[in-house]
């Protein structure tokens, strides 16, 4: 049993051994076929990486050739701008040496010019001189002569012929005095009839068209019968609920409305565009739009109106107050729209308060509503802007300054502080600039010109400023050649001629000013 045992031990082991050299033997002949394979996988890698190398090696001189190449090119051409450069330039420097040579020519003849003029200015003054003195000594020959004859001497006989030239000119100038004045008065009782048709001619007009009407354009005439309505109930509908005159004419696609009152005026403007939209242009319908309008442009005037007072930084304002403010939109004075007279008094105040240390916000409000009666005269009969605009201040309870800016810009008042004073001095800056109240700038500027020529065409004159928006010319004569008898004479000439030739409203002071000046340097 037990040698059974060993005998099939040793077949076990003799199995097991001979089974590990056979898979050894096969093991190894695997590992040689791998090994085989990654050589030569390894050798066509090399190789590959071989002809890569060969490939960016051409390439990389292809690529330095051509760089070469480019290079010489762009030297070439480099070189051949240069090249034009510099012969420019010395093209250049040769025309400027050639310019520079004939200009010293040139200056050399002049100077020489010059030279023989005061050479020859010198012998002129000279021999000026020299008539100067004999004229003296012929002239006290002659003043001797007649002394002796006369028995008077130079003064006496002077006071003599003075006073008879003076009794016989007083009589002259009495007798010239009358026929001029009377002359004078016919000639501008002609010119004032003449100057006042040209002006109601040429400006009339424009005055009317501008201030009284608004002119509605409509697609077809076929609207204007619809507007007029059976038997012209449309348009006396209109008339009566707007306030305003419908003009209706055979001017094509156009009908006019007129009213001196310009809210009302926009209102109907704006109505009759509504009810042109619409079509249906009925007496009801007609007032149901013009209650919707005016709606909207109370909502539209307060709305502009607290939008001034945030824009200007004032703070809070009554409600009434802001309305008031939209109003003067639809407010013109003197031509000039109250709104913007209002806005620009504001500013101005604002700025020249806080250069005087004034309370600048107090300044813009006061200026914001010194004219805000101005929106209340059309609806109040017989009161002015003043006493209302102040009442309605005073009511809402705006400050003492306001109030007192209200009356004291029309002079109801003493000013009482530097808030008041700068909206006064902004409210006549404002109505007094050129171009703020029926003034065209052009004829502005052309009357001031033509003032400044009349005065620097006289004899004398060395400058002349038309200034204080042209109601003031400022005069300066040369004092060697104007004195001051002539200078009085002179400033007589200037605003008669001024006076034939101009137009202008009020008046026009000549100031005419002669001084003179000596200089001399301490070296």
């Amino acid at each position: 049993m037990l040698n059974s045992l060993l005998v099939g031990g040793g077949v076990a082991t003799l199995s097991g051994i001979v089974g590990f050299l056979i898979s050894k033997k096969i093991s190894r002949s695997s590992f040689g076929h791998y090994e085989a394979q990654a050589r030569a996988k390894a050798n066509a890698i090399e190789s590959e990486a071989q002809n890569l190398l060969i490939r960016a090696t051409s390439r990389s001189n292809e690529i330095e050739k051509e760089a070469i190449r480019k290079y010489d090119e762009v030297y070439i051409r480099a070189k051949n701008d240069l090249t034009a450069q510099e012969s420019h330039v010395l093209q250049l420097q040769n025309d400027f040496e050639t310019f520079r040579l004939a200009e010293s020519a040139a200056m050399s003849v002049l100077r020489s010019g010059i030279e023989n003029i005061r050479l020859n200015l010198e012998r002129s003054e000279r021999a000026l001189e020299k008539l100067k003195e004999e004229y003296h000594q012929k002239t006290k020959q002659v003043t001797s002569v007649l002394e002796g004859r006369s028995m008077l001497s130079v003064q006496e006989a002077k006071n003599l012929l003075f006073d008879q030239v003076r009794n016989d000119a007083r009589l002259e100038v009495g007798r010239l005095t009358r026929e001029l004045e009377e002359q004078t008065k016919e000639q501008l009782k002609r010119k004032a009839d003449y100057i006042l048709a040209q002006a109601t001619s040429r400006y009339a007009g424009e005055f009317a068209s501008e201030r009284l009407i608004s002119v509605i354009h409509l697609e077809s005439d076929e609207l204007k019968g619809r507007i007029i309505g059976k038997e012209g109930r449309n348009i006396k509908a209109i008339e009566m609920v707007t306030g305003v005159d419908i003009i209706i004419d055979e001017t094509p696609n156009t009908i006019i409305v007129s009213s001196f009152n310009l809210y009302r005026r926009a209102i109907a403007t704006k109505t009759i565009g509504l009810l042109v939209e619409d079509g249906r242009i009925q007496p009801a319908r007609i007032e149901e739009i013009y209650q919707k309008v005016v709606d909207d442009f109370e909502e539209a005037i307060l709305h502009e109106g607290e939008e001034i007072v945030f824009d200007l930084g004032l703070g809070v304002m009554h409600p009434e107050l802001c309305r008031l403010v939209g109003r003067l939109r639809y407010r013109a004075s003197y031509g000039q729209n109250a709104l913007a007279h209002t806005l620009e008094v504001a500013h101005l105040a604002g700025l020249m308060a806080s250069e005087m240390g004034g309370d600048v916000r107090l300044a813009k409000r006061a200026g914001l509503l010194h004219d805000i009666g101005k929106s209340l005269t059309q609806e109040s009969a017989g009161g002015n802007h003043v006493d209302l605009g102040a009442e309605v201040c005073r009511r809402l309870g705006e400050d003492p300054v306001v109030i007192n800016a209200i009356y004291a810009h029309h002079g109801q008042e003493e000013i009482k502080s530097i808030e008041c004073a700068c909206v006064c001095a902004a409210d006549s800056l404002s109505a007094a600039r050129p171009g703020a109240r029926r003034e065209v700038l052009e004829s502005f500027l052309r009357r001031v010109s033509e003032i400044e020529e009349i005065a620097t065409g006289k004899y004398g004159v060395k400058q002349a400023y038309a200034i204080n928006a042209g109601r003031e010319v400022r005069v300066i004569v040369n004092a060697m050649s104007i004195n001051d008898d002539e200078s009085a004479l002179l400033a007589r000439e200037i605003a008669d001629e001024i006076t034939r030739k101009v137009q202008f409203p009020g008046e026009i002071k000549v100031n005419v000013i002669r001084e003179s000046r000596t200089v001399e340097f301490a070296r």
